[in-house]
């Protein structure tokens, strides 16, 4: 398999594309890779959607630990190796628990989760595997997190399916990790 959209040499950019990476580099993640190299050839669709992903990554109502929960999760449901490699790490730095992380990447409840995780994990399970949510999980999900937290989680989950959806159709090369690679 191979990477089928490349990055752009810099001298090939068009000045919207410049635009747009110039953006991605200036912002939070400092550096234009994984699904943002790809989306390079579409510069609006990108500079949209690194704005949202910067939202949601970084500032979302549920906090950096429960965010980065819910993309493992929907790293997991895709088989998004690229999203895998750089958001396990992440979530170990952030306090997600490694057993945690293992269970997720062996596609098992984890056992031991705090009770907000345990709502984020089964929230983004129900969505992307019965495409919505249940009143019970629901629930708890707007007891724990509020209106804005259960919009942000929804987000969160749509967001991070997007960009497995464009990763996996460009065979995004994965980048060197101190995570696993995703097991089949």
């Amino acid at each position: 398999m191979s990477d089928r959209l490349r990055p752009i040499p810099p001298d090939q950019l068009t000045e919207a594309q410049r635009r747009a990476a110039q953006a991605v580099v200036e912002g939070p993640r400092g550096a234009l890779y994984g699904p943002f190299v790809p989306l390079l050839r579409s510069p609006e669709l990108l500079e949209n959607a690194q704005r949202m992903g910067e939202y949601l990554r970084y500032r979302s109502a549920i906090g950096v630990r429960l965010s980065e929960l819910a993309i493992l999760v929907t790293a997991r449901q895709w088989n998004q190796q690229v999203e895998w490699a750089i958001h396990a790490p992440i979530a170990a730095q952030v306090g997600v628990p490694p057993e945690v992380i293992n269970a997720i990447a062996h596609r098992r409840r984890p056992e031991g989760m705090l009770v907000d995780e345990s709502v984020v994990h089964d929230f983004c399970l129900e969505l992307h595997q019965n495409k919505g949510v249940s009143d019970h999980t629901y629930g708890e999900a707007l007891a724990l997190f509020g209106e804005q937290g259960v919009v942000d989680l929804m987000g969160l989950t749509g967001y991070y399916t997007f960009l497995a959806m464009v990763m996996n159709t460009a065979q995004t090369e994965v980048p060197v990790s101190s995570a696993a690679q995703l097991p089949e």
